[in-house]
């Protein structure tokens, strides 16, 4: 590529949270993009603001083979159910997307001779014994209990780029994301931020589940796709941390919404589900290195960005 020369993107899950946030982002740049998204957990209502030519929706499962026309630069994997509700909901399916869903995106990125970048995730470190976690840890996972089709898939799909690599030749890259949120998060996802806002701005009770000393750490979205663009562009090959390094407790979290959205709820507690990790904070030293990245939106600043972005009701959940 020519510097300065409009590059085109190919997003698969660009229609879900972070992949439309990337869209827009890409787009921002001055580059073309192609949003393959077959609406399973993604959401049109995610890009029918963008109204332009430089981007194009293709509706395709990418579970099964599928080819894109034009050329391509970058090839950006996200799809996959990403929440407990989902993947617990798609079991196979979710499989099928670490694995057929790579295997077929990744022989795409060969054809057109693009930089491939997979979207993995903090799970493959599962409930870990090292804390933070640094890249070089290779994971603490349950293979057979109810989350282990995600974390597994996850974990599948980063061997295979890495046989991509070494064997075929395509330039790769790997991400490993941590908790990230901010606008267009779904409300009804399971995860903590959206469920707690949701339940904040109706004044009902927080569910924490346990006692709610189990750690998260929280990226809002702005900081994720820039550490996710700035990987693909660079040469690294090796997975790489994006996430932010504050550690909150999941009760400090829900005290955090309650204070920035000024509810009445109180929190109650609820049963801890299986498998639940009971610490999640990146050591974020490579990407500080080799990116000169790091998060700059802490979590209240971001909370309260997401809620004027997205406005009570999305957050509550009258829009998906």
């Amino acid at each position: 590529m020519l510097p300065g020369a409009m590059a085109t993107c190919l997003i698969t899950g660009g229609a879900g949270f972070l992949g439309s946030h990337l869209c827009d982002e890409l787009l921002r740049r001055g580059n073309r993009v192609l949003c393959v998204d077959n609406l399973e957990t993604g959401s049109l209502a995610n890009i029918e603001h963008i109204r332009v030519p430089e981007f194009v929706h293709y509706n395709v499962d990418i579970t099964d083979p599928y080819h894109v026309e034009e050329p391509v630069d970058f090839v950006y994997h996200l799809a996959s159910p990403a929440s407990p509700i989902d993947y617990l909901r798609l079991p196979l399916h979710t499989l099928k997307v670490g694995s057929y869903g790579t295997h077929h995106t990744l022989g795409l990125a060969k054809l057109k001779r693009a930089r491939f970048l997979l979207a993995s995730t903090s799970e493959v470190y599962g409930d870990p014994e090292v804390h933070p976690q640094p890249e070089s840890y290779w994971g603490n996972v349950n293979p057979i209990g109810p989350r282990g089709v995600y974390d597994e898939a996850k974990r599948y799909a980063e061997a295979l780029t890495m046989a991509y690599h070494r064997q075929q030749g395509v330039d790769t890259a790997i991400v490993r994301i941590f908790n990230t949120f901010g606008p267009r998060m779904r409300p009804n996802d399971g995860r903590a931020i959206p469920t707690f806002l949701r339940q904040a701005l109706q004044d009902r009770p927080l569910t924490v589940f346990g006692d709610g000393s189990q750690t998260r750490s929280f990226c809002f979205v702005e900081d994720e796709i820039r550490g996710l663009i700035g990987l693909a562009e660079s040469g690294h090959h090796l997975p790489v941390n994006i996430g932010n390094p504050e550690e909150y407790t999941l009760l400090e979290l829900a005290q955090t919404v309650i204070e920035v959205t000024s509810s009445r709820s109180e929190i109650v507690h609820e049963a801890l589900p299986v498998d639940d990790p009971q610490v999640r904070q990146p050591d974020i030293t490579l990407a500080r290195q080799i990116l000169s990245w790091e998060p700059t939106v802490g979590l209240r600043e971001g909370l309260q960005r997401t809620i004027e972005a997205a406005g009570p009701e999305a957050l509550i959940g009258s829009l998906r």
